[in-house]
């Protein structure tokens, strides 16, 4: 595996991230109460800047995305590239975390937008050195990450659309974007550890294999750090990110 390099950019703010709430399980931690899983909350949305012309069609098997400024990065960033991303076929990205690696199939049929950005920051080094903040498991089983500042509420100073169909299931081992509200996708995502019942409003951008669920459940077994804090006892921390 190719180790993804760090490399610094310009970056924006972010106000409040994602949350992934259910009817059994409120965010907590200054969270954004209102979805699921979120990823910016409107205070983020509303300050976000107007975007920019739309660019030429893109090349055949390719898409062209869209990426609007946000707030500012929880950790300096480059926007992804916004013209001609690949939109068939999968990729592979291994998240080498404390408890073992977690190996994500990237559906870039599915969702180019989003696989394009997930890969993006993880080449930039975004997720290295992360914690997973955020462990839910009651009424809804999922394990959030993404946020380098560990609170919930950074992001990678932009935003995106969402890719939907509208009959997303979040079934074990599916990974999804955590959101704060319709196109408000940044960087932080969740893994689903057990069927879970969500409305069909997260993006789903890949899944993975039973042994990095294997990782997964064994972070979620160890439960939450405390009654008032969501996060994980284990340490879930995102050391690395690797490519292929």
């Amino acid at each position: 595996m190719k180790k993804l390099g760090t490399s610094a950019g310009m970056a924006v703010v972010a106000a409040g991230l994602l949350t992934i709430t259910a009817c059994a399980s409120q965010p907590t931690g200054g969270e954004p109460a209102s979805s699921p899983a979120t990823g910016q909350d409107s205070a983020s949305a509303a300050a976000s800047e107007p975007a920019t012309s739309a660019p030429a069609p893109a090349a055949e098997g390719m898409v062209n995305c869209q990426y609007t400024a946000s707030g500012q990065s929880a950790r300096a960033a480059d926007p992804p590239p916004m013209t001609d991303v690949p939109a068939t076929g999968t990729s592979v990205v291994t998240l080498n975390m404390t408890e073992g690696p977690v190996t994500i199939t990237l559906d870039r049929a599915n969702a180019p937008c989003t696989v394009n950005s997930f890969q993006s920051l993880a080449k930039q080094g975004f997720y290295d050195d992360t914690a997973c903040h955020r462990l839910v498991d009651q009424g809804m089983y999922i394990l959030q990450c993404g946020d380098p500042t560990g609170t919930g509420r950074g992001g990678p100073g932009y935003r995106f659309a969402d890719e939907l169909t509208g009959s997303e299931q979040y079934t074990k081992g599916v990974v999804a974007m955590a959101n704060a509200g319709p196109d408000t996708n940044g960087s932080q995502f969740f893994f689903v550890w057990a069927d879970t019942q969500l409305a069909p409003q997260y993006t789903i951008f890949g899944t993975i294999d039973e042994a990095s669920m294997e990782v997964v459940t064994s972070i979620a077994a160890k439960g939450v750090s405390g009654e008032n804090s969501p996060a994980p006892i284990s340490p879930a921390q995102i050391e690395t990110v690797s490519l292929g």
